[in-house]
């Protein structure tokens, strides 16, 4: 571990984390914790040490001039700190990476170091997975966790995904392991449209973020990021016939499937939180996770042999493998 500056005394914190890699579909969870590292001014206290966990053939460093002078930006984890103001003050310790090549159970620990000297009291995972989701709605948000009583107290899912994992769950195990009290936050990212940046899906999960540890999150220009972003997809899709009638079907399958949640309780849920965020309103190389743990990559860019990719046929309406299932 590299020791930056010294560690801060905390009120209250909350780890939020987020990794580039297999589990960042989109690079929706690392640009959802780097927003909130810029919009609060973070500043970074530790870093790990990339020797410990990189293959730097995998993710190479980087050159840069600095007055002239030529300096190297390794491969890192890096921890920092915001401070939350309003009536009740509370702290973020923010991290974010790269999926580490190596030692992962090592990784984690040294993580959890942090968080016990720091005093944390919860740690909240960032993930988001390609699937089987449209454009056009919602973006789906899951949040799971392996602790019963705390997916009763916070509206969770326990989770009972087995298969392939990424570092989201292994950390979110390590955490359990450890009686620290984890959830993660799971976005669906449209596999046809999967390059970075997804705004859309870095939005829906800051707000469940804010939901879930109750603070006010300063959204800047994200969502009219995320209005363009679809704007700018709808367009896509109408070039092609195909992909818009697939958009359709997907569509509808997702309609299909929300009719039973169009409950006057669920109606009212949203309602609560649409009014809490207006009366407090203020100013990858590789391939991704998917719902089934497996792999995927982008459907509307152009391959190799200059055709362009078809997206798979969707699952039909009332199907158990749905695009809000989650890795973890």
């Amino acid at each position: 571990m590299i020791e930056l500056e010294g560690v801060p005394e905390l009120i209250d914190p909350v780890m939020v984390a987020a990794f580039e890699g297999w589990n960042d579909a989109g690079d929706a969870a690392s640009t959802a914790v780097a927003h909130l590292d810029r919009e609060w001014k973070g500043e970074v206290f530790a870093a790990l040490d990339a020797e410990d966990y990189y293959d730097f053939q995998v993710n190479r460093p980087t050159v840069w001039m600095d007055a002239g002078v030529r300096k190297i930006t390794w491969p890192t984890t890096r921890l920092s700190v915001v401070r939350v103001g309003g009536d009740k003050p509370r702290d973020l310790v923010l991290v974010r990476g790269i999926e580490p090549s190596m030692r992962w159970r090592s990784f984690c620990n040294e993580l959890l170091g942090f968080a016990h000297e720091l005093g944390v009291e919860l740690v909240v995972i960032l993930g988001a997975l390609l699937g089987d989701t449209p454009h056009t709605r919602p973006v789906p948000i899951s949040g799971t966790t392996s602790d019963p009583d705390l997916a009763r107290r916070m509206d969770l899912e326990e989770t009972k995904y087995e298969g392939p994992t990424g570092i989201v769950g292994v950390l979110q195990e390590a955490c359990t392991h450890a009686g620290v009290p984890a959830v993660s936050l799971w976005a669906a990212v449209p596999h046809y449209v999967s390059q970075p940046p997804n705004p859309k899906a870095t939005l829906a999960l800051l707000n469940r973020l804010e939901d879930l540890i109750d603070v006010r999150i300063p959204l800047g220009e994200l969502p009219e990021d995320a209005r363009a972003w679809q704007v700018g997809v709808d367009q896509l899709a109408a070039e092609d016939s195909e992909v818009a009638e697939y958009v359709q079907t997907l569509e509808e399958a997702r309609d299909t499937a929300e009719l039973p949640e169009a409950s006057g309780e669920a109606i009212a849920r949203e309602f609560e939180r649409y009014l809490r965020r207006r009366d407090g309103s203020g100013p990858s190389a590789g391939g991704h996770a998917t719902a089934d743990g497996g792999e995927a990559g982008p459907f509307l860019r152009d391959n190799p042999s200059g055709g362009r990719t078809k997206p798979p046929k969707p699952p039909k309406p009332g199907s158990t493998d749905d695009d809000e299932s989650s890795e973890d």
